[in-house]
């Protein structure tokens, strides 16, 4: 069962995006999910910078794979499907892309801007089963927040 407060952090990611800029507001999050909840080796995004395939953005972690197609890995699942993919165990998940050997579970969030994908927020565990509903629901809404934040440039304009 989820300990953190997302109502809290969401309290607290809105005050710290006093920005439009998307740029700013991705690194902003990326560095806030780091060190608010705990667990996590990777916090990050890829965004759809080119048609079916995701190439890195701001991240906090180990380096990490770029380009992502659409039909590889946890987050090529989550930008096609354009639902949250959570994943106990990665090692099970049909085509996981292994960027850092040390995850054992990932929840990724797509993130639409109009009725185009913009890219996916992907968080990684080194800990088995590390995200609950809670968990997924609480950073959904943290997407959210980051979304009325930031100005978006549509993909592909």
């Amino acid at each position: 069962m989820s300990t953190t407060d997302y109502t809290l952090l969401n309290r607290q990611l809105e005050a710290l995006l006093d920005t439009r800029d998307w740029l700013t507001n991705t690194a902003q999050t990326c560095a806030f999910l780091m060190h608010e909840i705990p667990d996590l080796n990777w916090a990050g995004f890829y965004l759809q910078r080119q048609p079916g395939t995701l190439i890195l953005g701001p991240f906090q972690g180990l380096p990490a794979c770029n380009p992502i197609p659409f039909d590889k890995g946890v987050c090529g699942a989550a930008a096609t499907s354009r639902r949250t993919q959570r994943v106990a165990d990665v090692h099970a998940f049909p085509g996981h892309i292994a960027c850092d050997a040390a995850s054992r579970s990932e929840l990724v969030v797509p993130i639409e801007c109009g009725a185009e994908l913009w890219g996916v927020l992907d968080l990684d565990s080194p800990q088995p089963a590390r995200f609950s509903d809670a968990d997924q629901a609480g950073i959904e809404r943290l997407v959210d927040v980051f979304v009325a934040a930031s100005d978006l440039p549509i993909p592909g304009a």
